[in-house]
């Protein structure tokens, strides 16, 4: 069986890289499929995003709400019409589509809505089956989003599922007389059982260096899915007081990012200071080089003990890697990661999340197993899930006996 698989593979944010490559992974390794995934914005490799991208994100960022949906409309118009054709072919060339995982189903100032709503027409027209798994869904949507997404109405979905209980309650506010998905796991979560992975990477564990994935305050103010008030660590002058507690506390610290430039930049900016400078000419403080494919962010994160990062799929691939990690607040669904996996307690979010308690909580984190039973069952999940996927797959009904999942797309 030829399946295509669509989400953002090759996107900087290399968590999306990551978690498409276990989903590739993981459905090749049966000897009667043949898997090729495709990335919705049009990306052929890592390291393929415009180097303009920054700057059309901050610009981006001053618009007001109805802006920004204009000028992402005007910018994806004419693309979305050469990609549609591209995806039409793939889509007739396969015998089936899967749609995810990832947070796909949001609305980015009508990003992902455009391109998903683009995708299942070309779905539609093919009369292909589809099956959507393990996706991510965003509480807020827009009446064109809503419209959009609801195209999958039309199409013949033969598997619906999300990645959590949070996205789950979204779907259904979204979709109330609609089919419920069920809920699988982020495949994310299967980072340990990836080749790179499973042979060690290359890279060495050293005790009491804290790894900080930076993130570029801007990313976390537009993309939020909750109150600003909930953003926690989103200042240069809260970075710097968090490195000289945890230096103080006798950390070494290596900062990193997740592939995007912009948080690079964000991280570089961090150290044009005296003292940071100072810390990282007597080796207490380091920025990793910016990773440019998924198997170096692993290694990165393979090579510290402790993980801190607002970063949905770096906070996923430290618990599949069982590397100590604590999660900060900026999105619920960071939030529901980590109560869905029994992690609460390494949370940090709100005006309580201060440099000192988020110290605190890294040097708990760091003393606490992550290997343990609880986390076991997660991964065996995760892998169960792949086999679901498998099971709708390679037993799709013929088209005259599908279920429309989806019968209403107000919102």
């Amino acid at each position: 069986m030829r399946v295509v698989v669509f989400n953002v593979k090759y996107s900087e944010n290399l968590g999306d890289g990551l978690l498409a490559q276990c989903l590739e992974t993981a459905l090749s390794d049966y000897p009667d499929m043949q898997v090729e995934t495709i990335d919705l914005a049009g990306r052929t490799g890592f390291g393929t995003t415009h180097s303009r991208r920054q700057l059309a994100i901050h610009a981006l960022h001053v618009l007001p709400a109805f802006a920004r949906r204009l000028a992402v409309k005007a910018m994806l118009r004419s693309k979305l019409e050469k990609l549609a054709k591209d995806w039409s072919i793939k889509i007739d060339n396969a015998d089936a589509v899967v749609v995810g995982g990832g947070n796909l189903f949001q609305d980015d100032d009508l990003n992902f809505p455009l391109k998903i709503g683009t995708l299942l027409d070309c779905i539609r027209k093919s009369g292909k089956p589809v099956a959507i798994y393990a996706v991510g869904v965003s509480g807020h949507w827009s009446t064109e989003a809503c419209k959009l997404f609801g195209r999958l109405g039309a199409a013949r979905v033969v598997h619906l599922s999300v990645r959590d209980d949070l996205a789950l309650r979204h779907w259904k506010q979204h979709f109330p007389s609609g089919g419920s998905p069920i809920v699988l796991p982020d495949p994310g979560l299967l980072t340990c059982s990836l080749p790179h992975a499973a042979r060690g990477g290359g890279s060495s564990r050293v005790s009491a260096m804290a790894g900080i994935c930076v993130t570029d305050p801007v990313i976390l103010q537009r993309h939020s899915g909750g109150p600003a008030s909930d953003i926690a660590l989103k200042t240069v002058d809260e970075y710097r007081a968090l490195i000289r507690q945890l230096i103080a506390d006798g950390y070494r610290i290596r900062l990193f990012c997740n592939g995007a430039r912009e948080d690079q930049a964000f991280a570089e900016r961090l150290l044009k200071e005296k003292t940071m400078q100072a810390y990282k000419a007597s080796n207490w403080l380091s920025l990793a080089v910016r990773p440019e494919r998924p198997e170096e962010l692993i290694d990165i994160l393979r090579s510290v003990s402790v993980v801190l990062a607002h970063r949905l799929h770096a906070c996923i691939a430290a618990y599949s890697l069982a590397i100590p990690h604590v999660g900060l607040g900026w999105d619920p669904k960071v939030a529901s990661f980590f109560t869905a996996v029994g992690r609460d307690a390494f949370f940090a979010a709100g005006p309580s999340a201060t440099p000192a308690q988020i110290a605190s909580l890294i040097k708990t984190a760091e003393d606490d197993s992550v290997g343990d039973l609880r986390r076991e069952a997660t991964l065996a999940a995760a892998a169960a899930g792949i086999e679901t996927l498998y099971a709708a797959l390679s037993f799709i009904p013929p088209p005259t006996s599908r279920t429309k999942l989806l019968v209403d797309s107000s919102g």
